[in-house]
Formats: C-alpha cells, sequence, structure tokens
C-alpha cells in the first residue's frame, strides 16, 4: 500500500474572499480529494503547490513513466463546469493537453507548462501574442457550453435593473443594456467556443520541444462570439496603463493591437468591450449591495476601471 501523501494548501488560496456557502467546505474537503485523486491516478508530487483564484494546482510526475505534469483542482463553480469539454476540443493546439479529467470532482490532469507566463512581454506583444492564438481557440461550439447570448440577455436586464443611483453613468448602463440585448439576438454571438479570460496570465511558456511558443489554461469556456475575447487584455495589467499618463491612448492600442492580430472587427470588438467592462461594474454594484455595505477602495477602483475602459474605448 502506498504511504499516504498530505497535500499542503496555500495559504494564499484560504485567504482569498469567501464566494459562496459552498466555498469553505470545498477549502476543507480539498486536502483529502486532493491525496484521493493523487493515489487513484497514480502520481507524485514534484514541486509546491500553487494555486489560481478558483483552484490548486500540484505539480506531479505520472508512475511509472515519470512524465511530468499539472493536477488541477477547481472549486466546482458555473464558469469552471465545461473547462475540461474546451481542453479536448482544443486538443493541445495553442492550449494544454487535457491529460485525464474527473469533472465531478474538479479534477484535471494537464501538460505542464510554464512558469512563465505572457506577463514577461510588454502589453501589447502580449496582447498581439494572445490575438494570434485565437484562430486555434475559436473552433465552432459544441452544444453543451452555455450560450453567450442567453448572458447577454441577462445582463441587459439587470444593467437597467440597477437603481439610478448607481455610482456608474446610467448613459453608459443603458448603452451596455442595449447593445447586450441586439448581441442577444444575434446569431453570430453563439457561433464559436470562446475562452472566456484570456489574458497574459492564462498564457503560459510550452515546454514542448517543437510547435507553438505558448499555452492556454484555465477557460471559463461559453458558446460564444470571438469578438468578446479582448476585453480581459485591457482591464488586467492596469498598473500600467496608468502608469503611460495617458489612458485612453493605452487602452486603445491594447484593444487595436489585438484586433489587428486576430482579424477581427474593430467596431464590434468595441461594442463587446463596452458591455463586459460594465458588466464587471454592474457585479461589483451588486456585490456590494448584497452584501449591505458600501463602497471599499478595492470596489471604487474597479468601478472606475471598467467605467474608464467602456468610456475609453469609444471617445
Amino acid at each position: 500500500m502506498s504511504e499516504e501523501v498530505h497535500v499542503r494548501v496555500p495559504e494564499g488560496l484560504r485567504h482569498l474572499p469567501d464566494r459562496e456557502p459552498s466555498w469553505e467546505p470545498w477549502l476543507d474537503r480539498l486536502p483529502r480529494l486532493a491525496a484521493d485523486v493523487l493515489r487513484e491516478w497514480e502520481l507524485d508530487l514534484d514541486g509546491r503547490p500553487t494555486h489560481g483564484q478558483c483552484s490548486l494546482v500540484l505539480p506531479v510526475r505520472a508512475r511509472p513513466t515519470g512524465e511530468p505534469a499539472a493536477l488541477k483542482i477547481g472549486w466546482p463553480h458555473e464558469e469552471s463546469r465545461y473547462e475540461h469539454l474546451a481542453l479536448q476540443h482544443w486538443h493541445g493546439a495553442a492550449a494544454v493537453e487535457l491529460l485525464r479529467a474527473d469533472p465531478h470532482r474538479g479534477a484535471l490532469l494537464l501538460e505542464r507548462a510554464g512558469p512563465d507566463d505572457l506577463d514577461v512581454l510588454d502589453d501589447v506583444t502580449a496582447c498581439e501574442t494572445v490575438g494570434g492564438l485565437y484562430a486555434e481557440l475559436h473552433r465552432p461550439a459544441v452544444p453543451q457550453l452555455v450560450r453567450l447570448s442567453a448572458l447577454a440577455a441577462d445582463w441587459a436586464r439587470r444593467l437597467l435593473d440597477l437603481p439610478r443611483e448607481a455610482p456608474v453613468p446610467r448613459r453608459l448602463v443603458e448603452q451596455a443594456a442595449s447593445l447586450a440585448r441586439a448581441f442577444a439576438s444575434d446569431p453570430a454571438t453563439d457561433t464559436s467556443i470562446v475562452h472566456g479570460d484570456l489574458h497574459g496570465q492564462n498564457v503560459l511558456a510550452s515546454a514542448r520541444a517543437t510547435g507553438p511558443r505558448w499555452l492556454v489554461i484555465d477557460p471559463k469556456p461559453l458558446a460564444g462570439d470571438p469578438h468578446v475575447e479582448p476585453v480581459p487584455l485591457l482591464w488586467n495589467r492596469w498598473a500600467e496603463v496608468l502608469a503611460t499618463g495617458d489612458v485612453r491612448w493605452a487602452v486603445r492600442r491594447r484593444l487595436a493591437a489585438t484586433v489587428e492580430a486576430a482579424g477581427l472587427d474593430a467596431d464590434r470588438a468595441r461594442d463587446w468591450a463596452v458591455v463586459r467592462s460594465m458588466v464587471n461594474a454592474l457585479w461589483c454594484v451588486e456585490a456590494v449591495r448584497a452584501r449591505g455595505g458600501t463602497l471599499d477602495e478595492g470596489a471604487r477602483d474597479w468601478l472606475t476601471r471598467a467605467v474608464t475602459i467602456a468610456k475609453v474605448v469609444q471617445d
């Protein structure tokens, strides 16, 4: 019988903000869950655990071959529900290879990549690199995925339900709701698998001897519109945007670089940027209201970022 492995949950994962009632129970179960998967899948730990915003990642080696891999165990939530389907569909083209999956336990055995991510490049080069990956990722959507059109319809309704005293410009709220309604009724909104959260930290350096230099990780897949993808590249690495002293120029050049590299329609990408930025603001306001609290510094900064992007992409 193999020796029981004790898996240490990184303190950074434990200290992330509570999400839903299932979060803390999942954290409590995580060491045993990880140990069970390691044993059942015949994996040996091969380094220190790391984590994302919703998952534990363990560097491992498979027995008996010693092949390196990464075991990801994620908190079960709607956005991660179909991660394995997207990875299966991409089959290692511009994304890490899925080696094994147990979706019910949120366990994925993945090709090991990194540790470098696209944040080692300047922001515009990173945007161009991500834009160049889209062609491999945006394949015809599989039927199981949540449809972006349904989300857009829901976003439009919730945006208009925001009270007029909400700390966001009503003009932008109504504009984003109108655009979201139009996208919800557009057949082109649900055509492709989209990653959903593709920014520099979700693209790792490949360890393959040949093939792509960069590999995508951590999809939150939807049946969607490729033009929805560039927006996370705008709101990430925000300190670098502010450091330029010209926020409008910095945001617009990121969007232009991504659109050009991917061959996207600039107007449609801009409209999705308005929608997704204001949806970020919506989620922030809803979260504060649900807690019965007032805006703290972090929430104010996030709202400012969202509203700023929605403004400058169209000024």
